[in-house]
């Protein structure tokens, strides 16, 4: 399985007020952006920027990147597992 682009109807967005700097704009408006992905429970937050639209971009990058790796990890640890138990039927044969 390939994760090239995220389904929307795999994703649960939640916006609540972000903290830290950014004035008034951070206690009136609700800039940060969590983003989950329901099939793995990932979930990743942005506070970065004082645009919710841009923060939600950058979620959406972020979980992206995430499922992107933990798919390479996953190939990872089955190459692993292939080459190993090559090597044991190899030991084993002679």
């Amino acid at each position: 399985m390939k994760v090239t682009a995220l389904n929307e109807a795999e994703l649960e967005e939640i916006f609540s007020r972000s903290s830290g700097p950014g004035g008034q704009n951070v206690n009136k408006v609700s800039t940060r952006a969590t983003l989950r992905h329901l099939p793995t429970n990932i979930s990743v937050t942005v506070q970065d920027s004082r645009s919710q639209s841009m923060n939600r971009e950058l979620a959406r990058e972020r979980l992206l990147a995430e499922l992107q790796k933990r798919e390479r990890e996953a190939i990872n640890l089955a190459k692993q597992s292939r080459e190993k138990l090559r090597r044991r039927r190899e030991t084993h044969s002679k």
